[in-house]
């Protein structure tokens, strides 16, 4: 794999961080991950208004600009050399002479192999443990995921695939991903305290004429009247969601609703990009 570097294509393994840079000594720093569906970056102009929004939100000014970033993708896919591809941007603080002060963002671009599909979470539910945390800015992608590291082995002890969040009776998220409820017809997802996800926000569109949706504040007890529960993300997609802490969501099985929106998220994706491909060509 290949991947853009301040300005520079080169294998992966040649790109590195000085040990000055601001990501390394105050975790000053935030990143972005999406991918292709038949070569084409999934839903690009949101995922780069949302990598827009958090540099502004750090102040950390962007070198390149969305034109210049699309022509860099479409040469990393040539270089990847397989159908399909990860992208994972990572925007830091730079190298710092006093270790406070930015002089200049680093701009790290890769092109990663797609993570393994989950089959059995799928078909079987996964298991969530609750925590309680908020996220510091949780509406900006950062790179400090220091509870899910932490609390990994736990996690892979209660065989359970991740942590929700939740404060003062409010639930936020999850790690990496977002967090739905479905009650009957009506499908719930927590409005504050959140990374807004691309999927997140896919995922309601085609929910949309299926289903009542409401986008509020949701507390940790309106789990006992959940008739299903699932995550979204862009490698998870539409993941069902059957027991949290010790509490079984309803039947113990992935829903009916949950895995309609699976469905139709498989059945929207197959052809994504091809009509501007043909286009193209």
């Amino acid at each position: 794999m290949y991947c853009y570097f301040n300005g520079e294509l080169m294998p992966v393994e040649q790109a590195a961080f000085k040990t000055n840079d601001l990501s390394v000594l105050r975790g000053y720093g935030m990143f972005d991950y999406f991918r292709t569906y038949n070569g084409v970056p999934f839903q690009w102009d949101w995922y780069w208004q949302r990598f827009k929004n958090s540099a502004a939100t750090l102040r950390l000014p962007l070198p390149l600009t969305q034109t210049q970033t699309a022509d860099i993708l479409a040469e990393l896919y040539k270089l990847a050399q397989t159908p399909e591809v990860s992208y994972r941007f990572v925007l830091t603080g730079g190298y710092s002479p006093d270790s406070v002060n930015m002089v200049q963002p680093n701009l790290l671009i890769l092109t990663e192999n797609l993570p393994k599909d989950n089959p059995e979470g799928r078909t079987k539910g996964i298991k969530l443990l609750p925590y309680e945390f908020v996220r510091d800015m949780p509406e900006v992608k950062t790179t400090n995921y220091l509870h899910m590291v932490r609390l990994a082995q736990e996690m892979k002890s209660q065989n359970a695939a991740d942590l929700l969040y939740h404060k003062d009776g409010e639930i936020s998220e999850l790690t990496r991903s977002n967090f739905f409820i479905f009650k009957g017809d009506t499908l719930i997802t927590p409005d504050r305290n959140i990374l807004h996800g691309i999927t997140r926000r896919y995922v309601m569109e085609l929910a949309a004429p299926l289903f009542k949706i409401e986008v509020r504040p949701l507390k940790m007890e309106e789990l006992l009247e959940a008739d299903e529960a699932f995550t979204t993300s862009s490698t998870k997609w539409v993941m069902p969601i059957v027991q949290i802490g010790r509490q079984i969501i309803g039947n113990g099985l992935p829903g009916q609703r949950t895995l309609k929106l699976w469905q139709l998220f498989e059945e929207s994706v197959k052809n994504y990009g091809l009509a501007t491909l043909e286009t193209a060509r």
